[in-house]
């Protein structure tokens, strides 16, 4: 994995991407949200990802060494909060009984940290690493909601799947912006690990005017936030696309 990180960053992210799809979505489908073997296989996938850059000293580089400096600016990441509590304005009513309920929620709570790594952290910084800011911001919130759609093949229905995509992408691009104005994954890891977590012991009895009108105030404060840190917070050093390019494997400082 080292010698492949160290060729290419791309192909070391999308693999890690397809090896987390492609494994938690069979043990999904053979056993379940609630399942035990989810829960121990997230887990496993949770901790190599993170001995992986411990070991090779990526912590900051990957945003896990601290907190953003720059919380202020960021508005204390309210809008981050206020975005991460949509799932239970619908009320509660759990999907599983106990242990399941547990196991789901935890593998819930681990699926926001491998995601967040996945996305923001590898396959981001590995494109931000090649100067194209947006590119980078843009691909990695479409593929994050993009993937939403192998949800279809553990059962669940299109209509379902289509609004968690809508929501996936909007909320996407704000983990992307709260992360490269940010320079910390903790913020992200923190809300995407909550909306999973909740989302679980959430009604999906509402209506169909509330989904719609949470579903265009998630559109509206993501879209607001981004724009906000887009143009007033200062981008930290360790994510500073100019930087990035200069570091690269080939290039040379002027």
């Amino acid at each position: 994995m080292k010698k492949l990180y160290e060729k290419s960053e791309i192909t070391f992210a999308i693999l890690w991407i397809v090896i987390y799809t492609v494994g938690m979505g069979t043990l999904e489908n053979n056993f379940g949200l609630d399942s035990l073997w989810q829960m121990l296989g997230l887990i496993v996938f949770s901790v190599a990802m993170f001995l992986l850059v411990k070991r090779n000293g990526l912590m900051e580089k990957y945003g896990l060494s601290g907190w953003s400096k720059n919380s202020k600016a960021m508005l204390w990441f309210i809008p981050l909060w206020l975005l991460s509590c949509m799932n239970l304005f619908g009320g509660f009513s759990p999907d599983y009984p106990t242990p399941g309920l547990i196991y789901a929620a935890v593998s819930m709570i681990l699926v926001g940290f491998v995601e967040e790594l996945l996305f923001r952290g590898f396959l981001f910084k590995a494109m931000l690493k090649h100067g194209n800011v947006k590119s980078a911001i843009i691909v990695s919130s479409v593929t994050f909601g993009l993937g939403h759609i192998i949800n279809l093949f553990t059962g669940q229905n299109l209509n379902e799947t289509l609004n968690q995509v809508v929501f996936a992408v909007a909320i996407g691009f704000v983990f992307t912006f709260v992360f490269y104005k940010g320079g910390s994954l903790l913020p992200g890891i923190l809300a995407h690990s909550f909306i999973d977590a909740s989302s679980v012991f959430a009604s999906d009895e509402g209506s169909q005017l509330l989904n719609m009108i949470l579903h265009i105030v998630i559109i509206v404060v993501s879209a607001a936030y981004c724009l906000y840190l887009a143009k007033r917070v200062k981008t930290p050093a360790i994510n500073r696309a100019d930087l990035q390019k200069e570091s690269a494997p080939g290039s040379q400082k002027p």
